[in-house]
């Protein structure tokens, strides 16, 4: 019976220890926005939104506005709203602007990754 018991308490304190290691990793997405010549785009408008067929849930729940850096990134954290154990996570569309140029795309954001996408700004003809 001491046995058993001992054998029952290393059982549990192994599966501690292992669901203990199983920290979740950031899910980030980095967008970068390029004029037509492949420069950064510093100070440039980048909104990341769903767009899904067949709603469930919010969808705009995910959505994120930010303005890129001076390399012309911008960085979103979805690590909040991604839960382990999920299958996948979201595709997301990108709309981005500065003054009269635009630039769109779409970005898969696979979880527990940093993933990253590049969208050129190409000038609105009138």
């Amino acid at each position: 019976m001491r046995l058993s018991s001992f054998r029952l308490l290393t059982l549990v304190v192994t599966a501690a220890l292992f669901a203990a290691c199983n920290k979740e990793k950031p899910t980030t997405a980095i967008i970068t926005i390029q004029d037509e010549s492949g420069a950064p785009i510093p100070e440039a408008y980048v909104k990341l939104y769903a767009n899904p067929t067949l709603p469930e849930g919010d969808p705009s729940r995910l959505t994120q506005e930010k303005m890129t850096d001076a390399a012309g990134q911008a960085s979103f954290d979805y690590t909040d709203f991604y839960k382990q154990g999920q299958a996948g996570f979201a595709v997301m569309d990108i709309v981005s602007f500065k003054d009269t140029m635009v630039g769109q795309g779409i970005i898969k954001i696979l979880e527990e990754e940093t993933n990253n996408e590049t969208v050129t700004l190409v000038p609105v003809t009138p």
